[in-house]
């Protein structure tokens, strides 16, 4: 069963994870002005996207963009990852494609321990995302514990580009902000990404 196919209780049940919803855990987060680069290119990208409407279009229009920025932001001391074949347990059902990983190694070429963050796009129903992405987080964490990276807590977010809904996974809880953080503007976005990578530990 691919990442896809989960739901959000059909992830709590074969995991043995426990929810907490609507409890905010992101703190309050200074905001990052964007670079040039990326507000220019937003500036162009948005409106395409949202016209356009499809998952690949917002993924590579907003999302990707967002990301690289946050990798720049960080000196490129961590590696990002899309659409990249992530295969961990096929028994369990973590197997298949993650939209966006990024880790806190640096290396590029093939994903390395420790992941720290999911981002899976959707359309448009965030909802929708929810289990697939906590599938994916849970392959995070065990990846990292099969590599002797173990990390305490994986964050993860569902975005359809202009709206995204964090998530974090502590051993067997997984927090679900029912907040969604608009962008733009991407500010706020920017600062809540980089604050999640430099807060894994």
């Amino acid at each position: 069963m691919p990442y896809s196919e989960f739901t959000l209780k059909k992830v709590k049940q074969t995991f043995g994870l426990n929810t907490i919803e609507g409890e905010k855990f992101i703190p309050e987060i200074e905001p990052i002005t964007p670079s040039n680069i990326l507000s220019g290119f937003l500036e162009e990208s948005l409106p395409l996207a949202i016209a356009t409407g499809s998952e690949k279009a917002r993924s590579e229009l907003i999302i990707s963009p967002v990301l690289l920025e946050v990798r720049k932001i960080l000196q490129r001391k961590i590696s990002l990852f899309s659409g990249a074949e992530f295969t961990v347990d096929i028994a369990s059902g973590l197997t298949g494609i993650c939209d966006f990983i990024i880790s806190r190694s640096p290396e590029q070429l093939e994903i390395e321990a420790p992941a720290i963050v999911i981002i899976e796009a959707k359309k448009a129903d965030l909802n929708s995302g929810i289990g697939q992405c906590i599938a994916e987080m849970v392959a995070a964490q065990k990846f990292n514990e099969a590599n002797q990276q173990a990390i305490s807590t994986i964050y993860g977010s569902v975005s359809n580009g202009n709206n995204w809904r964090f998530l974090k996974l502590t051993g067997q809880t997984v927090n679900i902000e029912l907040t969604d953080y608009p962008l733009p503007p991407v500010d706020l976005i920017l600062g809540i990404l980089v604050w999640m990578v430099s807060s894994s530990n």
